[in-house]
């Protein structure tokens, strides 16, 4: 059965913290991708985590949890294919503890105004080409924070799509969107760190080459390919064994990977393979929807992977920016950026 293990997550780390494992998404996820809140560092409160290799300061994270996927096609409910973003429970967006009260802007209009600017500013280096390495991950983390405080504070949304310029305008709410399905799905704050490692990913170029070969073989968007493997362990940064036991980049639970993996589930391209013969087992690329909820049977995660997914379709370049997101991981005392390095503290 497949379900993924880390959305981040971004999505408790989205991740952001599912599909072929349980969920605890770095991020916005996660999770696991996917996330209580993640303000901007001119205005941010800001908490100290234990740390072992780093010092690692918190932030706001999203994590989520998700029901078990099996193996056969079903059919996911009806959902609309992007439905308005709904509006997760309140204690879910309240700010987390902190130990320094920031200064509150003048007006949420100021505040959603700077925030467009900062939007304006990192995303004109996330689709630059040539745009030096450092200044590429600084952007695009820069992004994810302002997306991340507006998920935070929702009020933040309208003042903010009508000051950005037409053409960021549906990228900004794309990316909003999907951090309120994603945060939506957070259960609880975690009172201990996870048994991760968080790890430099594999090179950009890398990873997009592996997406786009397991499209060529089994016709699977290469960009949906990348959505889930952003969600679950932020493009692989996440290493550890899920809650619920799923494994690797993509989370994957044992039984799943013995029918569709071949090779190491640890191993990017041996997984994002794996990933997309699932996924075609499941309806894709004809039923994108469906091939997605059997990943992960909920609605809020198809809809986060998907309007990720449509942004990288859109343009190459915001992969680039994706692949800069970092983890976070919701706590009790307020939400912990991991860094890349980090390792759970002794």
């Amino acid at each position: 059965m497949l379900r993924p293990g880390l959305v981040l997550a971004a999505v408790l780390a989205v991740a952001l913290a599912g599909a072929c494992g349980t969920k605890e998404p770095a991020g916005q996820v996660a999770t696991a991708e996917p996330t209580p809140s993640d303000p901007i560092p001119s205005t941010s409160s800001t908490t100290t985590a234990p740390e072992v290799t780093t010092t690692t300061t918190t932030t706001a994270t999203a994590t989520t949890t998700s029901a078990p996927a099996t193996n056969a096609v079903t059919t996911p409910p009806a959902a609309a294919a992007a439905p308005a973003a709904p509006a997760p429970p309140a204690a879910t967006l309240q700010a987390p503890p902190t130990t320094t009260a920031p200064a509150r802007p003048a007006s949420v209009g100021a505040e959603a105004a700077r925030l467009a600017g900062q939007i304006r500013t990192a995303h004109a280096t996330v689709v630059d080409p040539a745009a030096p390495k450092d200044a590429l991950a600084a952007a695009a983390h820069l992004e994810q924070q302002v997306f991340r405080n507006v998920v935070n504070q929702p009020e933040l949304a309208p003042p903010l799509y009508a000051a950005l310029p037409a053409e960021l305008r549906g990228y900004a709410e794309a990316n909003v969107t999907a951090g309120l399905r994603l945060r939506s799905m957070t259960t609880r704050p975690r009172q201990t760190f996870p048994d991760w490692r968080i790890v430099p990913p594999a090179p950009a170029g890398e990873l997009l080459g592996y997406y786009k070969e397991a499209e060529a073989a089994y016709g699977v968007p290469w960009a949906y390919l990348a959505g889930i493997h952003l969600v679950e362990t932020r493009m692989g940064r996440i290493r550890g064994v899920s809650s619920a036991g799923a494994q690797g980049p993509m989370q994957f639970m044992p039984a799943t990977w013995a029918a569709f993996g071949q090779g190491d589930v640890n191993d990017n391209r041996d997984a994002i393979f794996a990933a997309a013969r699932y996924l075609k087992r499941n309806g894709a690329p004809g039923d994108m929807r469906n091939a997605l909820w059997n990943y992960n049977h909920d609605n809020r995660y198809v809809d986060a992977v998907a309007l990720h997914a449509q942004q990288m379709q859109a343009d190459e370049r915001n992969y680039f920016g994706y692949h800069g997101w970092q983890v976070y991981y919701v706590m009790v005392g307020g939400d912990a950026l991991l860094h890349e390095g980090w390792t759970k503290p002794a």
